[in-house]
């Protein structure tokens, strides 16, 4: 064979399509991406977003406010917590009502310890998909200590329905306070040993730096929010830019790095932990006394005594367990800084007992959107370092 035989062999070489996901290790959930190989090289890709068939909008629809509240703890899974928060403040905009400074103290914490939570279960996945495995190993177990808070004041491990709209279902427990601040030094140690572990590792900043970049305007451009968008350098996070529940009168910054790749969304949530941390230590110690429920007619229920005792608590009683919370005719978009980005909720209410239309603005649908065109001219291993560091939930893609 002549060498311009060899040579014609080598570019009649096809390329290869090959399929990752939905059942494959990396692919963390109901994902297929369809990727086109020259070799190792993705040259294109198209992802499809699974399906849990839930059809969180149009079932919540049908439901009554308060019932949606279990609804949204399916969103994010990893965080559920913040997802309650998120829904039920949308809601009390909608109505008008501001919670009791407890109430919104609570919340804070308990959405930044789900931050924390959310942040281990993403890079410790993350670097498992890249082979470090000992990493897993201590997010997991501190995870574990805070679980054990959540379920204290909840009384459930991973969708809590914790909130209520105008309050909380109940109040912190004894002690609360000395929990989180014990399991909090365990998180900074644990911080500590892990940046030992992979910050300067030359395994994982050759699989990391670099790898899925994304710029500024290409966040901007897709809709990245959260540790993606920060990645890249733009400070933007709603808990300073439009603050909500004291968020402005905490001391903490918001991290961000320069290049956008994997190894800067890593770096970015393991930093967002240690001021989440910070958060949760100041609002701690300024939880004020007083009730935890607002108390609005509109969403509460009387006594017993204003039930048994007077015409207008019993019919007040009447009307919110027959009729449910009833918002007046209108529309809100609220949103929250969630562990992924912007946690929107559009709500718009025809007077009646159920929303008339429920649209949520989950922070992962732009990131998984995005990911088919982070991915090409990466190699192959690479699409499996991305994916992670973007931390797709597809409890939130599911329409």
């Amino acid at each position: 064979m002549t060498q311009n035989a060899l040579q014609n062999v080598e570019l009649e070489t096809p390329t290869m399509t090959i399929n990752v996901g939905p059942s494959h290790p990396a692919m963390h959930g109901a994902l297929r991406t369809q990727m086109i190989l020259d070799g190792e090289t993705i040259i294109s890709a198209k992802s499809e977003m699974g399906y849990l068939h839930r059809c969180f909008e149009k079932h919540s629809e049908h439901s009554t406010y308060q019932q949606v509240i279990p609804y949204t703890d399916r969103l994010n899974y990893c965080s559920a917590l913040m997802n309650n928060v998120g829904y039920c403040k949308a809601v009390e905009e909608l109505l008008g009502i501001t919670i009791p400074d407890r109430s919104q103290f609570i919340r804070v914490i308990i959405c930044e310890l789900s931050r924390i939570m959310d942040h281990f279960v993403c890079v410790g996945t993350n670097l498992v998909d890249l082979g470090a495995l000992t990493n897993f190993w201590f997010f997991f177990n501190m995870r574990e200590k805070i679980y054990n808070i959540i379920e204290k004041i909840s009384g459930a491990r991973l969708t809590y329905a914790y909130t209520r709209i105008g309050g909380l279902a109940r109040d912190i427990y004894p002690g609360f306070e000395s929990d989180v601040k014990a399991v909090l030094k365990e998180v900074a140690a644990g911080i500590k040993d892990i940046r030992g572990l992979i910050q300067n590792n030359r395994i994982l900043v050759e699989r990391t730096v670099d790898v899925g970049a994304v710029t500024q305007e290409q966040a901007i451009k897709w809709g990245f929010t959260g540790p993606a968008l920060r990645a890249t350098g733009i400070e933007h996070d709603l808990r300073k830019t439009e603050p909500y529940y004291h968020y402005d009168e905490f001391d903490f910054d918001i991290p961000v790095a320069e290049n956008g790749d994997t190894y800067d969304r890593i770096m970015v949530r393991l930093e967002e932990v240690n001021q989440s941390s910070r958060i949760i230590l100041q609002a701690v110690d300024k939880i004020p006394g007083g009730p935890i429920f607002t108390d609005d007619p509109r969403v509460v229920l009387p006594t017993k005594e204003e039930v048994y005792g007077s015409i207008e608590g019993l019919m007040n009683h009447f009307k919110l367990i027959m009729h449910g919370i009833q918002p007046a005719a209108g529309e809100i978009y609220s949103a929250t800084e969630a562990a992924n980005g912007e946690l929107g909720f559009y709500i718009i209410s025809n007077g009646s007992m159920n929303p008339y239309r429920i649209k949520v603005r989950p922070p992962c649908f732009p990131l998984f959107n995005a990911y088919e065109k982070m991915i090409v001219g990466q190699m192959v291993a690479d699409a499996v370092a991305v994916i992670g560091s973007i931390n797709v939930i597809v409890g939130e893609l599911d329409r």
